[in-house]
């Protein structure tokens, strides 16, 4: 397996990022200046349009949603505060948290006052949490919102989240060598499924669970970061159905797979709640088909974070080239 050369420094920030940053600078460093002056060192536009404005780079910084606290630990900032740290352990393997790091909540229900008593520089979340719990917390400390997915460009939203995280802890260079890592993994995982004979080899992502006996299935649509890495790789994705406008994800029943062919079925679970093979293991209509009868149903490791950044990105990179031409 590749050992993907992570951490080598080759790309500058993207147009995108370098153009929401400014930089004020004066004499000395631009967090001298700005300490000097009284004016705001680092100002960042995130995706409600807003600036954010800091003294210096953030140090304390509190996550409420996992892709911005996996690409904190990524960047070598641990988060002094994350939403549902837990949740966080069991489905983010790629950069782990440490003891340090203090539960504030839930991801779609925070607790503020837990944030307050971080006293943290700077509250990283995403535009998924509502508008009047962000306006509590920006009575005490600066908010950046950054887009959790954008399904127009869901590799570029990605790549966008990490850079202005990196500018506002100022670690630049820390992102930029992430950033590079990342497509130099990419491009050596699509040489080895091209090597295995796989490209252009039809696929199908998905994820699943279980209620009540009942099994909803959530198909990977076009705009889905997952379809975009893969497609990256040189797969072809046969699913057609539309997603939604931010994470391309779908959603159907088992009789809905009745349309897809002989293809690579990739999923992710968690642990023992894997819907495929509990709930449907004696189901007709699963059973029936094609990719089922050929075996090519392929369960990803767990702890690949489906929404996460480049880290887990890597991971997934990884288990695909692995699982199909390992």
């Amino acid at each position: 397996m590749r050992t993907a050369s992570r951490t080598r420094p080759t790309i500058a920030l993207t147009a995108i990022a370098a153009a929401s940053v400014l930089l004020l600078t004066g004499c000395g460093t631009t967090e001298e200046a700005g300490a000097a002056s009284g004016e705001a060192a680092i100002v960042i536009t995130d995706d409600r349009g807003e600036s954010v404005e800091l003294a210096a780079p953030a140090e304390k910084v509190v996550a409420l949603e996992w892709n911005t606290a996996e690409n904190l630990v990524a960047l070598g900032v641990m988060p002094v505060g994350v939403a549902d740290t837990e949740g966080y352990g069991d489905w983010v393997k790629a950069e782990a948290l440490d003891d340090s790091v203090k539960d504030v909540g839930d991801r779609g229900e925070p607790s503020v006052d837990a944030i307050a008593g971080l006293a943290p520089d700077l509250v990283l979340t995403t535009t998924d949490l509502s508008e009047s719990v962000i306006a509590q917390i920006e009575e005490f400390a600066p908010v950046m919102v950054v887009r959790g997915a954008d399904a127009s460009n869901p590799i570029g939203q990605m790549e966008s989240n990490l850079e202005r995280i990196a500018t506002a802890t100022g670690h630049e260079a820390e992102g930029e060598d992430l950033l590079s890592g990342f497509h130099e993994n990419l491009a050596d995982g699509k040489s080895e499924l091209e090597a295995a004979g796989l490209s252009g080899a039809p696929f199908m992502m998905s994820d699943s669970w279980a209620t009540g006996g009942q099994v909803s299935i959530r198909p990977f649509a076009e705009g889905a970061l997952l379809t975009a890495v893969t497609e990256e790789l040189g797969l072809e994705n046969v699913w057609t159905g539309e997603g939604d406008a931010d994470y391309g994800l779908g959603s159907i029943d088992v009789e809905g797979l009745t349309s897809v062919g002989d293809v690579e079925f990739l999923y992710i679970a968690n642990g023992e709640t894997d819907a495929y093979q509990n709930e449907l293991a004696g189901n007709a209509v699963w059973l029936s088909l094609p990719f089922v009868q050929s075996g090519n149903v392929h369960r990803l490791p767990d702890g690949i974070w489906m929404f996460g950044g480049p880290s887990s990105m890597n991971d997934y990179i990884d288990a695909v080239v692995t699982t199909l031409a390992g």
